[in-house]
Parts: structure tokens; C-alpha cells; sequence
């Protein structure tokens, strides 16, 4: 059987955290790699342009409307790069990759296509908001915690997990 990681990426210095650790337990498993970047306005650095209240100006409204379109446009293409730059860099360690970069809500579109794709292991960084402000703010790993067909291997933000740890787990898990 062969073994399938979702790998749910951005353009952050957390997904590269993500994609070693992924890769890392690739190589140990043979398992196959899917990359997602999901696009979504909830990402650090998407464009975010407020049309609240522009609609008596209709010039100002086309204007920033032509500018959202040419940022969205340039944010997609910005991910696809990235996609592909991993999905290189898995190649070159011998691992098989492939890569997806769909719009959505970032928590139902990892657990949509970890559905779809049949994946055994979800891998997806954690910022480490908790409290109040993971309630506030939402969180996308404890959605897909809570939500995925199949186990979640979270990388935490701030301190990166151990690859020989990740992996006994993972061992341990996909057994």
C-alpha cells in the first residue's frame, strides 16, 4: 500500500518548517507527496483590500477593484512558484510529489482534499495560538484536527520538531 501525505503549505517561514519535516518523513516511509497551497484572504501576505463603504465613489471602487484583481492574480502566481519549488526540491530527494493550489477556506479545503486524495497523514504548521486567542482568531490546524479522515502531524511554529521524533511517531501511526 502505497502512503500518501498531504502536505498543507504557505508562504511563510512555517511552511518551509512544514515541507522539511513532510519531506523528512516522506523519505523514511516512501510515501508520496501532495502539496496544497490553499488561497484564501486569511493568509499572511494575500492582498486584503476593504470595499466597505465605496460604492458612493464608484471610480475609488473600480480603481482598488482593478488593483485587487492584479495582486490576486500576482499572490496565485506567487504560490504556484513555491508549489513548484518544493515539488522540485521532493524530486531531487527522490520522492514522488505533485501539487494543488485551490481557493477556499483553508481548514475545509485541506480536509476536502485529504477526503479526495486519500491521504494517510495530514502535515500542517501551527502558529500557537491558544486560549482566548485561538478562539478569537480561529485556527486553522485545530479545525482540520478535529475534522481530518486521517491522522495530523502539527510543526509547531516556534520550535521545530524532531525529525527522528516525527518519524518514530509516524512509524508508529502508518503501522
Amino acid at each position: 500500500m502505497s502512503q500518501k501525505i498531504l502536505v498543507a503549505i504557505d508562504a511563510s517561514d512555517r511552511g518551509q518548517m512544514v515541507f522539511n519535516e513532510a519531506l523528512s518523513l516522506a523519505k523514511a516511509t516512501a510515501a508520496n507527496l501532495m502539496l496544497l497551497h490553499v488561497l484564501s484572504s486569511e493568509e499572511e501576505g494575500s492582498p486584503n483590500v476593504s470595499m466597505i463603504g465605496l460604492e458612493y465613489y464608484p471610480t475609488v471602487a473600480g480603481e482598488l477593484t482593478e488593483m485587487h484583481r492584479k495582486q490576486w492574480t500576482e499572490y496565485e502566481g506567487r504560490g504556484l512558484k513555491m508549489l513548484q519549488s518544493y515539488t522540485e526540491q521532493a524530486s531531487n530527494a527522490g520522492v514522488v510529489a505533485e501539487f494543488t493550489q485551490n481557493l477556499g477556506s483553508p481548514g475545509r479545503t485541506i480536509c476536502e482534499m485529504a477526503r479526495t486524495w486519500q491521504a494517510d497523514l495530514i502535515v500542517i504548521g501551527r502558529r500557537g495560538h491558544s486560549g482566548i486567542s485561538e478562539l478569537l482568531l480561529g485556527s486553522v490546524s485545530n479545525y482540520v484536527l478535529h475534522h481530518a479522515p486521517c491522522s495530523v502531524l502539527t510543526v509547531q511554529e516556534s520550535t521545530q520538531v524532531d525529525s527522528t521524533v516525527a518519524h518514530d511517531q509516524q512509524t508508529a501511526v502508518m503501522s
